[in-house]
């Protein structure tokens, strides 16, 4: 029950896109968009086999998602085995949902061969509200993505440097698919905290 023939559509419209598909549940509007609004990014497993590659991807997801998208992301975890995804909700940050992404690298030449699959499960019952598979061939290095990847480097160290600008390039369009959840005003005043 998912909204499959328009994005296949749009994808043949687009051509060559990164985003290779993506899916919402029928019912978001009536059912999730007001209720899954606080989420944990879980990056599973370590992108290649790195755990400051991990933690890079995670960060990069919740500040992405909480500047460009209005989720309210209060938790980015990294692991090389999946947690049970359950023991993410609730808690004092009243975690609603888990944003789920699975990436998969392989070095090519002077950058990365990189897929994304992206899930957003719902607490409670782990329903499924959003998927998504994106993917391509990107450069360690982006000149567009300089200034940015200096931000990460000084704060995660340089072992992240290659993995950057392949991150931000196959997140940001993965993760603008995402469908919009429904903020109250108190919400919108708990999500000025959260973009940084």
């Amino acid at each position: 029950m998912t909204r499959t023939l328009p994005v296949m559509l749009l994808v043949f419209m687009t051509g060559c896109s990164i985003v290779r598909r993506y899916t919402v549940v029928d019912d978001w509007a009536t059912v999730d968009r007001a209720k899954v609004k606080r989420l944990a990014v879980l990056v599973q497993p370590l992108p290649d086999g790195n755990e400051k590659a991990g933690e890079l991807f995670a960060r990069i997801a919740r500040r992405y998602v909480n500047m460009k998208r209005d989720f309210l992301v209060k938790q980015e975890k990294f692991a090389a085995t999946l947690p049970e995804l359950q023991s993410l909700c609730g808690g004092e940050d009243a975690i609603e949902g888990v944003l789920l992404l699975t990436p998969t690298l392989t070095k090519k030449g002077a950058g990365f061969e990189i897929e994304v699959k992206g899930s957003l499960k719902r607490c409670g019952d782990g329903r499924e509200s959003w998927a998504a598979e994106a993917g391509g061939s990107f450069p360690s290095k982006d000149e567009l993505l300089v200034e940015v990847t200096k931000s990460y480097v000084s704060e995660l160290g340089a072992e992240v440097e290659p993995y950057v600008a392949p991150a931000m390039n196959v997140l940001r369009p993965v993760l603008d698919t995402l469908p919009q959840p429904q903020l109250n005003d108190a919400d919108q005043d708990e999500k000025i905290g959260l973009v940084d």
